[in-house]
């Protein structure tokens, strides 16, 4: 299950509003004799993909497959006709279909007489965060990156923030971006770094750039109005801009742009993950609204100290109890001389 998870992975960010799914197929004397992976909507589902190799007949073998065989007829037949035909003789599943439309795979597998197993179930559960979210809720899966001091700073007192990580770390975003639908900052960033928000890594493709300018105040240089992607301008204002969408929403009561409403269009759009790399207001914002689902922070072992802007804004909570929780991932990953660390919203 393991290794169709990392076949799944191999697709990350190509498959929205699709699920990444691997498949592998293991034959009666253990060995794995065919494997597969949805690589994009609109192209085959990775249990499809596996039974190819093996001409649709897979007589007594094993599958494990990452995402419950779908019954739903979309742009791509079924899966789960395709494998109780190929004659396998036990599937392994890791996570359910969430779904209600396409699920029914398990009940359909357990009819045909085929024995049904789960496996890494929370691991399956994980790698489809984005689609879990967009599935359930009708948005995507927002994370939140900063590179930030040891006293939680993204910037000195007057702005200097090249470069608070180093070259490990600043690539690793990269890999982020490439994985990613869309990677959205508001307009300070913009103003202050004049950012172009790209994948620069061999292979990378470009997320589509979301800009949260409440005034519309997007200098027409800007380098995220170059067209290697789709730019979109989130505003409370009527303009244009060229280069760039402009979505307008009506203000929230601080004149701001009402983020729940930009998730859930953003939803309507397919996309099912967001990369934000801030500044502090708009981490603020997500992380109020109950909006931000993952977090990345790369740690500098580099103190600031004083005002200096940190990677969260706002007014801050009050009291401890009122304070948003998250669970830590894995162990922290050391990149150069900086540290990796996640922490995941609870559902």
């Amino acid at each position: 299950m393991r290794h169709a998870l990392a076949l799944a992975e191999q697709h990350r960010g190509r498959t929205a509003p699709n699920p990444i799914v691997g498949c592998v197929i293991v034959g009666r004397t253990g060995d794995v004799i065919a494997e597969g992976a949805h690589a994009k909507a609109g192209t085959r589902h990775a249990e499809a993909v596996a039974l190819d190799v093996l001409g649709g007949r897979a007589m007594g073998a094993t599958m494990y497959v990452t995402l419950e065989p779908c019954t739903h007829h979309g742009r791509t037949p079924p899966c789960a006709p395709a494998v109780i035909a190929s004659g396998v003789a036990r599937v392994v599943i890791g996570s359910a279909e969430p779904i209600a439309a396409h699920a029914g795979g398990i009940a359909a597998l357990h009819r045909a007489g085929i024995a049904v197993g789960r496996a890494a179930i929370a691991e399956c559960d994980a790698a489809n965060l984005p689609f879990f979210t967009l599935a359930r809720l009708g948005r995507p899966a927002f994370t939140l990156k900063a590179a930030i001091t040891l006293d939680g700073k993204i910037a000195t007192r007057t702005g200097d923030s090249q470069w608070i990580t180093g070259e490990a770390a600043r690539a690793d975003v990269h890999r982020l971006r490439d994985t990613h639908d869309a990677v959205m900052v508001g307009i300070g960033t913009v103003l202050a770094d004049d950012p172009r928000l790209t994948a620069r890594l061999p292979n990378a493709r470009d997320p589509v750039r979301i800009i949260i300018d409440s005034r519309l105040r997007t200098p027409k240089t800007a380098r995220v109005l170059a067209k290697t992607a789709r730019t979109i301008v989130a505003t409370t204002v009527k303009g244009k801009l060229k280069g760039a969408e402009i979505w307008r929403f009506a203000p929230t009561g601080d004149g701001r742009v009402p983020l729940d409403e930009l998730a859930r269009r953003l939803g309507a759009e397919g996309m099912t993950s967001v990369l934000v790399e801030g500044g502090g207001e708009i981490h603020a914002g997500l992380i109020t609204a109950g909006l931000a689902d993952e977090l990345v922070l790369y740690v500098a072992p580099t103190i600031i100290g004083g005002p200096a802007p940190s990677w969260v804004g706002g007014g801050g909570v009050a009291a401890l109890a009122g304070a948003p929780r998250f669970e830590l991932v894995g162990d922290p990953v050391r990149l150069g001389e900086d540290l990796r660390v996640i922490a995941r919203r609870p559902w």
